[in-house]
């Protein structure tokens, strides 16, 4: 999974960038660097510590989020030539977004509008992303209009579909409905898959909070969603959480423990983030590993196996397959075949979060 943070000026991006991924990266207001940073987080999940109590293997490895904090503006985003390039690569390969909206107070860091006001920093952001895609849907209407004049017959039929379709997308972005949440069928969204329009991946709006606000966190939340409701949202101190994410997990616990915070922001802004993109996790174990794996829900067993190697997708035969609940409460796989929980399942299994699987496959 890989997700671009994107934000306003002196939002703070680098900020939750850094608390994501226990990063270093450089947290200036006034750098001039267009470089973005990458990081790598590993995904928090309890049942990978129960099953390597299980399998003992040599190496436990968890799945993996990819987080991009984007260098420089959105705004004019065409005219960025600097960044152009490793820009657009960044956001048309990734899987959502996350966008960094400032509530936060420091006198030392005005905020570029003077006032700190975070809807109307979502507004801006949002309509700074829009218009980017309108203005790559107005370029093409413009260039299909040109192409239909002297279009032969065969082409044609297809030049008007797509130009209806761009039509379509066209009025529902007026209207602020993001590309992400419009009706669009399959073979709409194939069509679509070589523009780099930003509406439509999925967006989890990060309130980046200060630390008195902590308590209203919550709340704060919640109004942003009520205005938003096409978007995941969550409020969290940045600031805070980057410190933390730089100290033991003993004594960032405890610190969190006496502020009232239950668990690392990541825990959360990952957990949402699964919710949105419709993600999931299944597990493979034994002697040598024991790993999580990240799949869309709904995907059937062999398209999973090929998350593993695209030879066991192609040679699959049958999966092994145990859900977590069930092993951890047999102890062990020898326990869990005698009471036949250890199941066989086809090439139609559809797999389930949680699933333990071992593939059977021949090529």
């Amino acid at each position: 999974m890989k997700i671009a943070i994107i934000g306003l000026p002196k939002s703070g991006k680098t900020t939750i960038f850094n608390a994501l991924t226990q990063g270093e990266a450089e947290v200036s207001p006034y750098s001039s660097s267009l470089k973005s940073n990458i990081g790598i987080a590993k995904v928090p999940d309890s049942r990978l510590s129960v099953l390597a109590n299980i399998s003992r293997p040599r190496k436990t490895t968890a799945a993996e989020v990819n987080y991009v904090d984007i260098a420089g503006s959105l705004k004019n985003i065409n005219e960025q030539e600097e960044i152009k390039g490793e820009l657009q690569n960044y956001l048309s390969t990734a899987d959502a977004l996350i966008e960094v909206v400032r509530s936060f107070e420091d006198e030392n860091l005005p905020h570029p509008q003077g006032k700190i006001d975070f809807k109307r920093d979502v507004a801006t952001m949002y309509l700074e992303m829009a218009l980017s895609d309108l203005a790559i849907i107005e370029r093409k209407l413009q260039k299909l209009d040109k192409n239909l004049k002297g279009a032969r017959a065969s082409e044609r039929n297809l030049y008007i579909k797509e130009q209806a379709l761009l039509q379509k997308i066209k009025s529902n972005l007026e209207s602020e409905n993001p590309i992400w949440q419009q009706d669009l069928n399959a073979e709409e969204i194939k069509a679509l898959s070589n523009y780099q329009f930003l509406t439509a991946k999925p967006m989890l709006l990060v309130l980046n909070i200060g630390e008195e606000q902590i308590e209203q966190a919550s709340d704060m939340a919640n109004e942003l969603k009520a205005l938003y409701p096409q978007f995941a949202v969550i409020a969290i101190c940045g600031k805070l959480e980057m410190e933390l994410a730089q100290l033991s997990e003993p004594e960032a616990g405890e610190f969190r423990r006496s502020m009232g915070l239950t668990s690392p922001a990541l825990n959360k802004v990952i957990e949402l983030s699964y919710h949105l993109l419709g993600l999931i996790s299944f597990f493979t174990t034994g002697s040598d590993e024991t790993k999580a794996w990240t799949i869309s829900r709904g995907i059937i067993a062999p398209k999973a196996a090929g998350k593993i190697h695209s030879d066991i997708e192609r040679g699959f035969i049958r999966a092994e397959v145990i859900s977590f609940p069930d092993l951890e409460q047999c102890g062990n796989l020898t326990e869990a075949r005698k009471k036949g929980l250890l199941r066989m399942e086809g090439k139609d299994y559809i797999v389930q979060d949680g699933d333990v699987i071992n593939f059977l496959f021949n090529i």
